[in-house]
C-alpha cells in the first residue's frame, strides 16, 4: 500500500483468550485508510478460517495443522488449575501435576493444551467447551487445567485459580495463508514482531519530523577543577637547547 493510499479491510482472526488490541492499536496509528476487522473464532476452526480466506491473518494456539500456513510463534502462556474458592488447593500458591492425582480433571474437547498424560482422574464427562467445563467446575464436581488467560476470560468469583509449572503450556502463534502473503500481512507481521516505523522493513515512509536528530559537535571534556583537558595533539613546552 502507497503513501495516502486508502480502502480495503484487514480482517485479523483470534482465539479465546487471545488480546489483539495492542497490535490493533498500533495499526490504527499506522493505517489509519485500513480498518481491522475482528473475527473471534474458536481454536478449533481458525486455521480452516484461514485456509478458506475467512480472515488474512489469526492469532492461533499451538500445536496447529500447518498446512498451507505460515507460522511465526510469539510467546506461551502458563498454565493455571481452576479451582473452587474452598478446594484445597487455593491454599497453596502454585500446585504440582502430582498435587492433583486423586482430583477428578475435565478435559474439553476444545482443549488447546497437549497432554502426554493427562493429570488426576477422568472426569465423568468430556465438555463440549471449555467454558461448559468452567460450569462444572463452579458445581464442585472437577477441576480443570488451561492457559492463563483462559482462566481469566472465564472469571467467577466463586473459583480462583494457580499455576502449574510442571505442566504443560499453550503457545500463541501468529499465522496466515501462505499463498496470500499480502503487503497488508506484511505490515502486521511487522507491527507484530515490534517493528517501529523507521525499521528498514517497514513500508510506511519516514516524514520530515521523524527523521532523526542532528548529532551535536561534542563540547571538549573537562577535568575535575573545570578546566579543559590538554588537547592530545599539543606539543608540550621543554627547555631550549643552549
Amino acid at each position: 500500500m502507497t503513501d495516502g493510499e486508502t480502502g480495503g479491510v484487514f480482517r485479523l482472526a483470534y482465539v479465546p483468550g487471545v488480546t489483539p488490541a495492542k497490535w490493533v492499536n498500533v495499526w490504527t496509528e499506522r493505517m489509519p485508510g485500513v480498518p481491522v476487522a475482528l473475527v473471534a473464532v474458536p481454536a478449533a476452526e481458525v486455521a480452516g478460517l484461514l485456509r478458506d480466506g475467512g480472515a488474512d491473518a489469526g492469532f492461533v494456539r499451538l500445536p496447529v495443522d500447518r498446512d498451507g500456513l505460515s507460522v511465526i510463534p510469539l510467546y506461551v502462556e502458563t498454565t493455571v488449575v481452576v479451582v473452587p474458592k474452598d478446594h484445597a488447593v487455593a491454599a497453596a500458591d502454585e500446585v504440582a501435576i502430582a498435587d492433583l492425582t486423586d482430583d477428578n480433571v475435565f478435559h474439553p474437547l476444545d482443549d488447546t493444551i497437549e497432554w502426554t498424560v493427562r493429570p488426576g482422574l477422568p472426569a465423568f464427562t468430556r465438555p463440549r467447551t471449555t467454558a461448559d467445563a468452567v460450569e462444572l467446575v463452579a458445581a464442585g464436581t472437577g477441576l480443570l487445567l488451561v492457559p492463563q488467560s483462559l482462566a481469566r476470560l472465564h472469571h467467577r468469583r466463586d473459583l480462583t485459580y494457580r499455576p502449574v509449572p510442571d505442566a504443560p503450556q499453550s503457545q500463541v502463534a501468529l499465522a496466515w495463508p501462505t499463498d496470500a502473503t499480502t503487503d497488508l500481512v506484511e505490515d502486521f507481521i511487522g507491527i507484530v514482531r515490534g517493528r517501529t516505523v523507521n525499521s528498514s522493513r517497514s513500508r510506511t515512509p519516514t516524514t520530515p519530523a521523524e527523521k532523526p536528530a542532528q548529532r551535536q559537535p561534542r563540547k571538549p571534556a573537562q577535568n575535575g577543577s573545570g578546566r579543559r583537558a590538554a588537547q592530545t595533539g599539543r606539543k608540550r613546552k621543554g627547555h631550549r637547547p643552549r
